[in-house]
């Protein structure tokens, strides 16, 4: 993934640039960057974060840098900011989003005079600057904005800094937010909304789609107006969004709450708990401790959805916990913490690229905390399930730690398609998807979109057998995902506002 963070002021911009920035750190763990623009023209910083937060990183360049205007980015993909001379003048640019036609891109600005593109460590070609060298076939700057979201395939925001302020392109969908800030004598531009509130600026413009503006000291000037359609990533709100962050007017924080709500309230209508009044307080069938994996297996089979008792709920750290909060308001379980991170040393979100070296950080950075999971019934809510290796050894070490129960709660539906407008998930393949290896298993190599789109619906039976299929793989109790109409319902917005297309497959 990644985010961004501009500054144009009246006065030095460069500590604003280097907080605002850094705050972004949540979204990419691969390399970080900034640019200035001044009195000695650009000036660029660019930095490996992968062993090291951002902060430590850029702590000697804040006082080499010096500027009025500049952008920042935290990236988990391609080296950025870059600087670019061409006939259009010299800016910076930093980019957020995923280009699926690059090939054809490539091709097509070698044919329109462009002589060479510096190439990356495995052939790949960086998308920033094949951004820039599609804006640069035009004749202004607007103008190349525009033709970028026309060509692109996928979804690219776009800031630029020149010695005129900082131009900000919304990618054509508005897939990702862009939202301006301004305090005296300063403006700034931000993926996250939060990340220039305890710098003094407070709300002042959030682009619509495709919109195309120029930030300045002064204020915003609209160049470009906003497209009408819009498919913001509804994973925002899930799983990426920091949670005092808003898009579109949603807060991220309440928008979890409101999620573990409508989960809690889909298991309490199907049977209730007994913190309820008028349910029974009867432990569940089958609520042995296992003493294994094949003895959890057999509990997990024994005890069927509409009779959990859960005596504890929790959210998976830290993405789950907001949604594991609401859960806990609506069915009046206790919230507790089973498990705690260790942020000393993890405090990021994100993990290292390697998948082996992932899942022992997963495993290293949650400390349990046993007298809270020993004959403990428990009920977890985590933010998604992707591969699934994650949270089955996670359940499989509750087991061996006490549990008597482990319940399920994704806080979205099955992921079912990998997402190709953003670079939000590490997979090589769709197969890495625990749904599709399970679909394959059951329908072969080749799926039409109509069997995927059965398979999508919570009310068929193939979803209903795909679930239980996962469920039975990693060991839980019970497992009931999140539905699609209750997660539209959770954010708040229209469903043809929202891109749903991890889970549904539509457009």
């Amino acid at each position: 993934m990644g985010g961004f963070f501009g500054v144009v002021s009246k006065h030095d911009c460069v500590m604003d640039l280097f907080f605002g920035t850094d705050y972004h750190s949540h979204l990419g763990t691969r390399r970080g960057g900034m640019a200035v623009y001044g009195e000695n023209g650009f000036q660029r910083s660019i930095h490996n974060i992968e062993n090291s937060p951002f902060r430590t990183k850029f702590e000697r360049d804040v006082e080499e840098l010096s500027g009025n205007a500049g952008i920042g980015s935290i990236s988990d993909n391609e080296p950025q900011p870059l600087l670019i001379h061409s006939h259009l003048g010299s800016y910076a640019i930093v980019t957020v989003g995923k280009i699926n036609n690059e090939e054809e891109l490539i091709d097509h600005a070698f044919k329109n005079g462009h002589i060479h593109f510096m190439e990356m460590s495995g052939g790949r070609i960086n998308a920033t600057e094949l951004t820039a060298a599609i804006i640069n076939q035009k004749q202004s700057l607007v103008e190349g904005l525009l033709y970028a979201q026309e060509m692109i395939e996928g979804s690219m925001t776009i800031l630029l800094l020149t010695p005129d302020g900082i131009y900000a392109s919304r990618d054509r969908y508005g897939r990702t937010p862009l939202t301006i800030g301004q305090k005296d004598e300063a403006c700034c531009v931000s993926f996250e909304s939060f990340a220039y509130i305890n710098l003094g600026y407070h709300d002042c413009y959030e682009l619509g789609p495709g919109e195309i503006v120029r930030v300045t000291a002064d204020g915003v000037t609209q160049l470009s107006a906003p497209r009408k359609e819009m498919k913001i990533c509804s994973f925002l709100w899930v799983y990426y969004g920091y949670p005092t962050s808003s898009y579109e007017g949603v807060n991220v924080e309440e928008m979890r709450y409101r999620c573990g709500q409508i989960l809690a309230d889909r298991d309490l209508g199907c049977a209730g708990c007994k913190h309820c009044p008028g349910h029974t307080n009867a432990a569940a069938p089958g609520s042995q401790t296992p003493e294994s994996a094949d003895s959890a297996e057999q509990s997990a089979a024994s005890a069927p959805a509409d009779t959990i008792h859960p005596d504890i709920v929790a959210g998976v750290p830290d993405s789950g916990i907001a949604h594991a909060i609401g859960y806990a308001n609506e069915s009046g379980i206790p919230f507790a913490r089973p498990f705690i991170k260790y942020t000393p040393t993890w405090p990021r979100s994100f993990m290292p690229q390697n998948q082996s070296q992932r899942n022992l950080i997963a495993k290293m950075k949650l400390i349990p905390v046993g007298a809270l999971i020993k004959d403990q019934s428990l009920l977890l809510i985590d933010d998604s399930i992707v591969r699934g290796t994650q949270l089955g050894e996670t359940t499989e070490f509750l087991y061996q730690s006490g549990a008597k129960e482990v319940h399920i709660r994704p806080a979205c539906p099955p992921l079912l398609f990998g997402c190709k407008y953003l670079n939000f998930s590490r997979s090589n393949s769709e197969l890495d998807l625990i749904t599709r290896r399970i679909i394959r298993d059951r329908e072969g190599d080749h799926v039409s979109e109509e069997i995927l789109a059965d398979y999508a619906n919570p009310d068929s039976k193939n979803y209903q057998e795909m679930v239980e299929e996962i469920r039975r793989r990693l060991n839980f109790t019970t497992l009931k995902f999140h539905r699609l109409d209750d997660l539209v319902k959770s954010i708040g917005l229209p469903k043809e506002c929202l891109c749903t297309y991890c889970w549904d497959g539509q457009e």
